[in-house]
């Protein structure tokens, strides 16, 4: 399988773009940040996405960035989870089902 091309787009100080990174080098996920608080023009691009926030991030050039830290969703798109299933699926981590049927994050 070939490595992702990941962009994301962070700001300084935000715990979400921390934990984006954070995760993505627990992954050994390669990626380029972009920090929208350095550099005027790197907010410019995201404005005109119409992304007014961060962290964005973007895999292998799709239009529809994760926006947030969507860690389900992150390792869906970077190949890192179990393909059968959705990234919107309860089976993923953090979900923890009791035996009497109750749900639990």
């Amino acid at each position: 399988m070939k490595e992702p091309k990941v962009l994301v787009y962070i700001s300084n100080n935000s715990k979400e773009c921390e934990n984006v990174i954070q995760f993505l080098q627990e992954w050994h996920i390669t990626y380029q940040t972009k920090n929208v608080n350095e550099q005027r023009a790197n907010m410019k691009e995201l404005q005109n996405l119409g992304i007014y926030g961060t962290p964005a991030i973007f895999v292998d050039g799709e239009k529809e960035p994760i926006l947030g830290f969507q860690k389900n969703k992150l390792k869906y798109y970077l190949g890192l989870a179990d393909k059968s299933m959705t990234y919107y699926s309860s089976l993923f981590d953090g979900y923890e089902q009791k035996s009497d049927n109750n749900h639990r994050f």
